[in-house]
C-alpha cells in the first residue's frame, strides 16, 4: 500500500472516531475559552449576563432561576437546568465585579464535580464607545460518565448557543450593537 494511501486512511479514520469516539473517556473535564469584540459596553453586558433571576426567560436549557441571597459583589441562586429527558437543579456562588466580571461557581455538585463560568468585559474599540471585550469561559466535569461521554457530541453547541443568547438579550434591552461581534480567540479543551 502506498503512503500516500496510508495516510489518506488515516485521515477518514481520524475524522469518523471523532465523530464517534465512544471509547472510555479519561479525562472528563471539559473547557471552553472565548474572546469576543461585541457592539455593546461592558455595563450592558454586565447587565445581562450578572441578571441570573432571568436567566430562565432567555438562556437555552435554563428551566427555572432564582436568586435567594445577595451581598454587596455576590449572590447565590438555584438553577435548573434541562437536557431533555433530564433536568437537574444545582445552586452557585456568583461573584459580581461591576462592570467587568460576573463569576459563577457550582457549590452544591450533584451533576458536576466542578463547573465554572466566567465573563470578563473590557474596553472595546475607542472610537467605538459602545463596544467591549467578552472573555468568556466555562469549564466542567461531569460526576456521570454518560452525561461526559453526551457532553463530547453537543457540548460546542450547548456553549455558543448560550453565549449567543447573552448577546442576543443586550440586543433587546438595548437594540441593535454598534457594530458585529467578532471572534478573536478561541479555545476549547
Amino acid at each position: 500500500m502506498s503512503p500516500n494511501k496510508i495516510i489518506q486512511i488515516a485521515q477518514v479514520y481520524s475524522t469518523y472516531r471523532g465523530l464517534f469516539d465512544f471509547t472510555p473517556i479519561t479525562n472528563t473535564r471539559r473547557e471552553f475559552a472565548q474572546k469576543k469584540l461585541a457592539g455593546y459596553s461592558a455595563e450592558q453586558l454586565f447587565s445581562v449576563v450578572s441578571d441570573v433571576e432571568k436567566y430562565n426567560t432567555f438562556v437555552p436549557f435554563c428551566k427555572k432561576s432564582h436568586v435567594y441571597a445577595r451581598k454587596p459583589g455576590s449572590l447565590k441562586a438555584d438553577l435548573i437546568i434541562g437536557f431533555p429527558p433530564l433536568n437537574e437543579s444545582y445552586t452557585s456562588n456568583v461573584t459580581l465585579v461591576k462592570p467587568s466580571l460576573v463569576k459563577a461557581e457550582c457549590v452544591d455538585g450533584r451533576l458536576f464535580n466542578y463547573l465554572l463560568t466566567a465573563w470578563q468585559f473590557s474596553p472595546g474599540l475607542k472610537d467605538i464607545p459602545q463596544s467591549c471585550v467578552i472573555d468568556f469561559m466555562v469549564a466542567f466535569e461531569f460526576k456521570s460518565v454518560l452525561h461526559s461521554q453526551l457532553s463530547n457530541l453537543f457540548f460546542d453547541q450547548i456553549v455558543k448557543q448560550m453565549e449567543y443568547a447573552f448577546i442576543a438579550e443586550a440586543g433587546n434591552r438595548f437594540g441593535p450593537p454598534s457594530i458585529k461581534s467578532h471572534v478573536l480567540v478561541s479555545n476549547k479543551s
